[in-house]
C-alpha cells in the first residue's frame, strides 16, 4: 500500500471506529461494566461516551508516539524529514479521532460544546495536515502526540465526578495527584525543550527545505497548543492545590476535636 493511501485510510477507519464507539460500542459496555451508568441523565450519557473515546483515543495515540519517540530510528534519526510508516500512521489516527470529535461536538453542541476544543482541534488538525501531505516532522508530531498520555486522567476525573464519588474520597485525590504530575510531565515539562530543538535547526539545510509555510506553521501551531496547555495547567494546578489545602483543613479540625493539638 503505498503512502497516501496508507494514510488516508488510516485517517477514515479511525473516524469510523471513534464514531462507532461512542454511538454503539461505549453504551454497551459502559451499561455492563459500570451499573452507575444507567443513572445517568442522557446528556451525561453524551458525554461520559464521548470521554469513553478519548480515552482510548489517548492510549493508542500515546503509546504508539512513545514508541515512535523511543524506538522509531529513521524519524529519531532525522526529526525533520525522516519517513516511518508507524509516525505517519499514528498521525492519521489522531487526526481521524479530531474529526470525529468535531462531528460528534457539532451534533451535540449543547450538550458538550466547548470553543477551546475546536480551536485545539482545528489547529492540531492543520498541523496534522501538514505532515501528512508533505511527509515532514513525522518525529516531532508524534512527540507532541505524547501530550495525550495525561488525558486518561482528566476523563477519569470525570467519571468520578458523574458517578457522584466524594471529592476527598481515595479514587479522587490519587487520580487528582497522578492527573497534575502526568499533565505537568508530558504537556508543560517538554515545552522549553521543544523550543530550544527549534533554535537549534534554524538555518540549517533541512529547516530551509520545509519552505516558509511549514517553517511559520509549524511554530504557530504549536504556540497555540502550547499557551493553553499552560492555561489548563493554571487550571488544574489550582484545584489540586485546593483540594489538598482542603485535607490539610479537615484533618487539622479532625485533630482538634480529638484533642490530639497541644
Amino acid at each position: 500500500m503505498d503512502s497516501p493511501t496508507l494514510v488516508v485510510s488510516a485517517v477514515i477507519s479511525s473516524l469510523c471506529a471513534f464514531q462507532l464507539l461512542f454511538h454503539v460500542v461505549s453504551y454497551r459496555f459502559s451499561a455492563k461494566l459500570c451499573p452507575g451508568f444507567s443513572t445517568l441523565s442522557p446528556e451525561k450519557k453524551i458525554e461520559w461516551n464521548s470521554r469513553v473515546v478519548s480515552t482510548c483515543h489517548s492510549l493508542l495515540v500515546g503509546l504508539l508516539g512513545l514508541y515512535v519517540f523511543l524506538f522509531d530510528e529513521a524519524t529519531i534519526s532525522d526529526p525533520l524529514w525522516g519517513d516511518s510508516s508507524v509516525a505517519k500512521v499514528n498521525v492519521a489516527i489522531a487526526s481521524g479521532y479530531l474529526l470525529s470529535d468535531l462531528l460528534t461536538i457539532v451534533l451535540y453542541w449543547k450538550v458538550i460544546g466547548d470553543k477551546y476544543f475546536v480551536i485545539h482541534h482545528c489547529t492540531s488538525l492543520y498541523a496534522f495536515f501538514l505532515i501528512l501531505e508533505g511527509s515532514v516532522l513525522e518525529y516531532i508530531g508524534n512527540f507532541r502526540l505524547l501530550a495525550e498520555l495525561s488525558s486518561p486522567f482528566v476523563n477519569q476525573r470525570w467519571f468520578l465526578e458523574a458517578l457522584k464519588y466524594p471529592k476527598f474520597s481515595k479514587a479522587n485525590v490519587v487520580n487528582g495527584i497522578l492527573m497534575t504530575v502526568v499533565f505537568f510531565t508530558v504537556r508543560i515539562v517538554p515545552i522549553p525543550f521543544f523550543y530550544a530543538f527549534i533554535c537549534s535547526v534554524l538555518g540549517t539545510e533541512a529547516y530551509a527545505r520545509l519552505g516558509p509555510l511549514t517553517q511559520s506553521s509549524w511554530v504557530s501551531t504549536c504556540a497555540v497548543l502550547d499557551v493553553m496547555n499552560v492555561m489548563w495547567m493554571v487550571k488544574i494546578s489550582k484545584g489540586c492545590l485546593k483540594v489538598i489545602s482542603l485535607i490539610r483543613q479537615e484533618k487539622a479540625s479532625s485533630s482538634l476535636q480529638n484533642g490530639k493539638v497541644d
